[in-house]
């Protein structure tokens, strides 16, 4: 279930980021303070850290049923390891966003 939380989490920040983005394109005007770019780079990487442990903690429990239990048949464990890599692969797009934010914050902090 922390896996489906932080997913969901992943997904109402990147449709706020995409509304606030579709609203400077309205009003023709960029959010490129300190102020925003912190914000942002702050939501990413705790939606980042989010869905990195969360698809850890599914990583863990699917090698457990799989490999130690031998339950794999009883638990569904094809759709846990799909999601599992998915959540990786989601991880793994998050990633440069979030660097990049990093970047942008501090050097618009150290320009402010």
């Amino acid at each position: 279930s922390l896996l489906v939380t932080a997913e969901a989490l992943q997904c109402l920040w990147s449709l706020a980021l995409a509304a606030v983005d579709v609203y400077a394109l309205l009003v023709k005007r960029a959010f490129r303070t300190p102020r925003a770019t912190t914000i942002y780079s702050i939501g990413d990487w705790v939606t980042g850290a989010l869905t990195f442990a969360a698809a850890s903690g599914s990583a863990g429990i699917t090698i457990l049923i799989n490999d130690d239990l031998m339950m794999c048949s009883e638990n569904h464990c094809p759709s846990f390891m799909a999601s599992t890599s998915m959540a990786f692969f989601t991880w793994f797009a998050i990633a440069p966003s979030c660097l990049f934010n990093l970047m942008t914050a501090v050097y618009r902090v150290q320009r402010a």
